[in-house]
């Protein structure tokens, strides 16, 4: 047998027994995913020898496997983005909360990030308004920690993955006020729609003034210089306040019909 097949063979049994381990109420310190740190950053430093690239996609896959048998839940699904760094007492903090409560009251599962800030907001809103909360977190050496309000919970490694997740499992988005990892998010899943990837699922930024800047960049060099269609812009609608969101939501996913 190859190296190659043994390593690939090695980290599945490594991974079955833990998983084995769980079903049966039996310790364990984790599995040899759980064990290494920074296998991102290692997967995308370049060229590497063959058995590192099989290990890694070994390791990539059952990152993937754990979400699917993980994220089990009811109805439709709506996923929220923003910030890490907004503080409870913070005027986005609230309104992501109270869009969290909305969400879960008209039906709909609220996914996050899983950690603070908006994700923590809307994770809390959700759970206090007794709808379903689900988080999927990162490994990052700073700022992401999981948060207390989410029913299911899910830690990736690869950042690649758990936008797989954000992405897959949901019926529409929320981008709330965040840096340059919402704007990551965003994108994405505008390109996603726009290149007839992913169904033309709402995409609503809310945060009122805070997205001014970007829609006008939008309108005013992207379109002007042909780089998107009239289309493309109407792909991400604004919204003022939580009403407005939710409506646009459940005019486009209604809960009866996912």
């Amino acid at each position: 047998m190859s190296g190659d097949l043994v390593t690939a063979r090695f980290i599945i049994q490594e991974e079955c027994v833990m998983q084995n381990n769980k079903n049966n109420n039996i310790q364990d310190d984790g599995s040899l995913l759980s064990k290494v740190s920074g296998t991102e950053k290692l997967f995308l430093t370049g060229r590497r020898s063959r058995e590192a690239d099989l290990e890694s996609a070994v390791r990539i896959f059952l990152e993937l496997l754990r979400g699917f048998e993980t994220l089990v839940f009811p109805g439709p699904c709506v996923t929220v983005f923003g910030s890490a760094r907004f503080s409870e007492d913070h005027r986005y903090y609230q309104l992501a909360r109270e869009l969290g409560a909305g969400l879960a009251k008209a039906g709909y599962t609220v996914m996050t990030g899983g950690g603070p800030g908006i994700m923590e907001a809307a994770n809390r809103g959700a759970k206090e308004a007794g709808g379903h909360s689900i988080g999927c977190n990162i490994q990052l050496p700073m700022e992401q920690k999981p948060n207390p309000y989410v029913d299911r919970f899910v830690e990736f490694e690869h950042f690649f993955v758990r936008k797989v997740m954000l992405v897959k499992y949901s019926s529409a988005f929320v981008l709330m006020p965040g840096g340059f990892g919402t704007l990551d998010e965003l994108f994405e899943v505008t390109t996603l729609i726009q290149t007839q990837k992913l169904e033309a699922f709402p995409i609503i930024c809310l945060g009122g003034e805070y997205w001014e800047n970007l829609q006008k960049f939008f309108k005013d060099t992207l379109l002007t210089e042909g780089t998107i269609g009239k289309l493309d812009v109407d792909l991400i609608k604004n919204a003022d306040s939580v009403e407005d969101a939710l409506q646009h939501i459940i005019q486009c996913v209604p809960c009866s019909t996912v």
